[in-house]
């Protein structure tokens, strides 16, 4: 059955209990690389907002191209995907560790599957070969210096944050993630 009204939806959401209200997702059901389970949910121009944290990492940056060109006919003009992934550009060696390609050890470890380790560089370059504009709200930069802009997390909540992530804290980052707005324009 598709759906009509204006939506905010959670790709891959684990079962977190944040964005109460937002339609919870997991790939069995809408995979990002097959268009046919977005279209037989969801109608042209029907998303307001599209939340994907630590999701786009287990593409290819050929697949997350591909995977941002399959939500853009479905978010409404000025819709987005607030997307979050590890930090490529995060100097902390222990957690570059953990984010790599391939993971850090076992298989059974949710890393063992991630493709691509982003820095905001190749994550404005993907969203914008998709066609969409890039709003970076945290990142660090190429020295490793974090950078953030304030952002409402009723627009998206995202736990692996600055703010959000038990690992920050007394003025002391232990885990961001690279954090954007892909706004279709």
């Amino acid at each position: 059955m598709r759906l009509n009204e204006p939506l905010r939806v959670v790709i891959g959401s684990g079962g977190s209990p944040h964005n109460k209200g937002w339609l919870h997702t997991e790939e069995a059901e809408l995979n990002l690389l097959r268009e046919e389970d977005w279209s037989r949910k969801f109608s042209a121009d029907s998303l307001e907002a599209i939340l994907a944290e630590h999701v786009w990492e287990h593409l290819t940056y050929e697949e997350g191209i591909q995977a941002a060109k399959t939500c853009y006919p479905y978010l409404a003009a000025g819709g987005y995907i607030r997307c979050a992934v590890p930090d490529g550009f995060f100097p902390d060696e222990a957690y570059q560790n953990i984010v790599q390609i391939g993971g850090p050890g076992p298989l059974d470890h949710p890393a063992a599957s991630h493709r691509i380790v982003h820095t905001y560089i190749t994550l404005q370059k993907m969203f914008t070969a998709a066609g969409y504009q890039v709003k970076l709200l945290e990142y660090c930069d190429e020295s490793g210096r974090f950078h953030d802009v304030p952002w409402d997390e009723c627009g998206g909540f995202i736990y692996r944050s600055k703010r959000f992530d038990h690992r920050n804290a007394d003025g002391k980052l232990g885990f961001v993630s690279l954090i954007a707005d892909a706004v279709k324009l």
